[in-house]
């Protein structure tokens, strides 16, 4: 790195090698080798634009990839309309919407759209979230409180619904 790049959490991100495909598998997480998740735009922006300390833990579990994370397209195309807000165009640094959508597409593992899950969000814009989850299996991140209401009976079909991730829940996700 040169004096001319600074360094930030989503730029160290940025550069760290992506999770390949075959790692989100079913059969490796069956063997604990990671676990699977699936990250809200919330998340995602603390992640690559507000440099939140909650994140950090999850920050350094996908760049060590000891964590995959799952998306759709759906979920891409959502980004990359919240990146155009005024009000967070201001904080993205000299890569723009563009580097926080190329940390995404390393990152994130695109899968295809899963079928509607039987818990329904009361916010449409959040039920590709619960929806993927479900599918998969996987821990939810989220801070929208639509989001957090399903919480526990999410839990109860094995998908658990947390605001950060921690270290100690990455072996945790069946």
């Amino acid at each position: 790195m040169t004096r001319s790049d600074p360094e930030t959490p989503g730029s160290r991100l940025c550069r760290s090698v992506g999770v390949a495909p075959s790692e989100g598998s079913r059969e490796a997480r069956q063997g604990g080798a990671l676990a699977l998740v699936v990250i809200d735009t919330n998340v995602v922006l603390d992640l690559f634009v507000f440099d939140d300390p909650a994140v950090a833990p999850l920050r350094a579990a996908l760049v060590q990839g000891r964590v995959a994370w799952i998306a759709s397209e759906a979920m891409r195309e959502e980004l990359r309309r919240v990146l155009d807000y005024p009000h967070l165009a201001r904080r993205l640094d000299g890569g723009g919407p563009d580097a926080v959508l190329a940390a995404f597409d390393r990152h994130a593992r695109r899968v295809a759209p899963a079928a509607k899950a039987a818990f329904t969000c009361r916010d449409p814009d959040d039920q590709r979230f619960i929806d993927l989850a479900v599918a998969h299996g996987a821990a939810l991140l989220s801070k929208d409180a639509h989001v957090l209401a399903l919480a526990r009976r999410l839990a109860g079909i094995g998908v658990p619904v947390r605001r950060a991730w921690a270290p100690s829940a990455e072996g945790a996700v069946a």
